[in-house]
């Protein structure tokens, strides 16, 4: 009988081991988890998608030009022909026009708070007819201080040029423009998109325009590959930078 409870008591202490095993492996996973779920979270929130340089938004408009039937014997055509007191810069859907890129923004902030307090409170010792009692008195003092400061400095700068190309006209005159530049590299592409709302009264006499001119202007100069990549910080870097670490 000795024999068999000993055994019995062997194999309950078997399965409550295995059964604590179980428990902490699905802990574990539970746990791994829940943090493959927050790295995912953290990542997706910067994730950057390079674009494709065949991307129909930004190609040129197709206008269907129709060649001008000239007169045989004529000197002058309607093709080939400048007026000399014609405006050159854009206006019309499908003109061109370059933008130079001049943009900086600088922006600093920054917060301090200071404060303190300090309090006492004392009991003194209490008399019973002529005998004081000093064990019975107390004293208490307080203090509290609280010194917090922060500081953000933040600059971006970009300059070069871009010629675009008038993809709309508003009602007003106000011209929709819209481009892109690709630079193959020997490790990657770079490339620069705009686009935005332009008023033929801000285009120079030479068919430019600064960037800063540019309304609801929307400039992305990123790039990929090799020389990207290199500068993308991996998924474990990026969870614990995101605001999900607890530390």
């Amino acid at each position: 009988m000795k024999e068999a409870e000993m055994e019995k008591q062997k194999a309950n202490k078997a399965g409550l081991a295995k059964s604590h095993a179980i428990g902490v492996l699905y802990y574990i996973a539970v746990v791994a988890l829940l943090v493959v779920n927050m790295i995912g979270c953290a990542g997706r929130q910067d994730e950057f998608i390079p674009p494709s340089p065949n991307d129909e938004a930004y190609a040129p408009p197709e206008l269907d030009y129709q060649v001008t039937r000239v007169s045989k014997g004529s000197l002058y055509t309607g093709t080939t022909a400048m007026t000399l007191f014609q405006d050159r810069r854009a206006y019309r859907v499908g003109d061109i026009l370059t933008v130079m890129l001049d943009e900086k923004t600088e922006s600093d902030k920054s917060a301090s708070t200071q404060y303190g307090k300090d309090s006492s409170a004392t009991i003194a010792a209490p008399t019973l007819g002529t005998t004081t009692y000093a064990e019975g008195s107390a004293a208490l003092d307080a203090t509290r201080d609280f010194d917090g400061a922060a500081a953000s400095t933040q600059g971006n700068s970009l300059s070069g040029s871009i010629t675009v190309t008038v993809y709309d006209v508003l009602p007003n005159g106000v011209l929709r423009v819209r481009g892109e530049k690709w630079l193959k590299l020997n490790q990657g592409d770079e490339y620069i998109r705009l686009t935005g709302n332009v008023r033929v009264d801000d285009i120079q006499a030479d068919n430019t325009l600064s960037s800063q001119r540019i309304a609801d202007a929307r400039i992305t100069y990123a790039g990929r590959g090799t020389f990207a990549d290199t500068n993308t910080a991996g998924w474990l870097t990026q969870f614990f930078n995101s605001p999900w670490m607890p530390f």
